[in-house]
């Protein structure tokens, strides 16, 4: 197992930083995600780790060692594209055992090695097909395959299943979990999904504009978010603006008591809850704010209100029999070990 840092790592294409200065531990045997949208620098920054492409400045170490005159080849680690890139003439044994033909192994091993891969990746008789007789999901298990199959220290996913319906997606994901545990190999895994990189990840990395935003477990994107952008990009719209006097927080809407220790000092702060955290009630409570009804949506389990609250929109989930509606004067409870302050913007 090996850990990867990377310092200060820099790319710059002309005057644009596609990733800036960017610092990052790895742990031995942890998978990552790089979570970010289109053109953050995720997959920069993966190309940089795996020798595709050269840093403009900084470092990258496995195991405390520069990799930075490495060839690809001797890094020991293996990218796994979003396009399989499988061999349309090959076997599916053949492409999985590609690589250890390059570094001369004798065929008996070679076959035994596929065999193992093919009941790794749960394709267990397909040695002699063909790519064209595999469907999406079957071809990216061979690509991941033929990954493994040289053993490497370090596994590379550049958004592997953004091609595959949303059925396949959540199946490759529960696999590359479960072999990732399996073999204990450090793994990075690129995608703008958040379901996916929280479903996949020990510690999730989102990036924007080449600058890491929060390094975190999966579950303090939503809990304990470091910035309102980072809410946002976790699907919380619900701030309101208030003052921190203790543990109350003075709003134009209410008074709020938070029991979470956010860090932050008494004065300007803005104030944030999820909306599956919230209570919409029609009778009067303590820890509330005061909201209206702009419109609710029936989920089948829940309805889903859209409110205002002092001048600016949040959404609340309430129970499915909710009888509040549209232009209703509601209460919004808000649980104080729930609730959350970012510094103003």
């Amino acid at each position: 197992m090996t850990t990867i840092v990377l310092k200060e790592l820099t790319r710059r294409f002309g005057q644009v930083a596609a990733v800036d200065h960017l610092n990052l531990e790895i742990d031995s045997g942890e998978l990552i995600a790089f979570l970010g949208p289109s053109g953050c620098g995720k997959t920069t920054t993966l190309r940089m780790i795996a020798g595709l492409l050269m840093p403009t400045s900084g470092d990258v170490l496995f195991d405390g060692k520069s990799v930075l005159g490495v060839p690809t080849e001797k890094r020991g680690a293996v990218m796994v594209f979003q396009k399989h890139l499988l061999f349309p003439n090959m076997s599916v044994g053949d492409n999985i055992g590609f690589g250890l033909r390059m570094r001369g192994m004798h065929k008996h091993e070679i076959a035994a090695r596929v065999r193992e891969m093919l009941e790794l990746v749960r394709l267990p008789g397909f040695e002699n097909r063909r790519a064209h007789e595999l469907s999406g999901g079957q071809q990216q298990r061979v690509a991941l395959a033929r990954g493994l199959i040289i053993r490497p220290a370090v596994l590379l996913l550049d958004e592997p299943l953004a091609n595959l319906d949303a059925n396949l997606r959540l199946e490759m994901r529960e696999l590359i979990r479960n072999i990732q545990q399996e073999l204990r190999i450090t793994s990075i895994f690129v995608t703008h999904d958040q379901e996916e990189a929280v479903m996949l990840a020990d510690r999730v990395a989102l990036m924007f504009d080449g600058v890491i935003q929060q390094y975190d477990i999966p579950r303090n994107f939503y809990e304990r978010p470091k910035t309102a952008e980072v809410a946002r990009f976790f699907r919380n719209e619900n701030f309101i603006r208030g003052r921190k006097r203790g543990k109350t927080v003075e709003t134009a809407a209410g008074n709020i008591t938070i029991t979470a220790d956010c860090g932050l000092p008494d004065g300007p702060v803005l104030l944030t809850v999820r909306p599956e955290e919230i209570s919409v009630r029609e009778d009067a409570a303590e820890n509330t704010l005061d909201a209206r009804v702009v419109s609710t949506v029936y989920m089948g389990t829940y309805t889903q209100f859209l409110l205002e609250v002092d001048g600016r929109v949040w959404r609340a989930n309430g129970p499915a029999e909710a009888t509040a509606s549209t232009g209703d004067n509601v209460i919004l409870y808000l649980p104080p070990k729930r609730t959350w302050l970012l510094p103003v913007e």
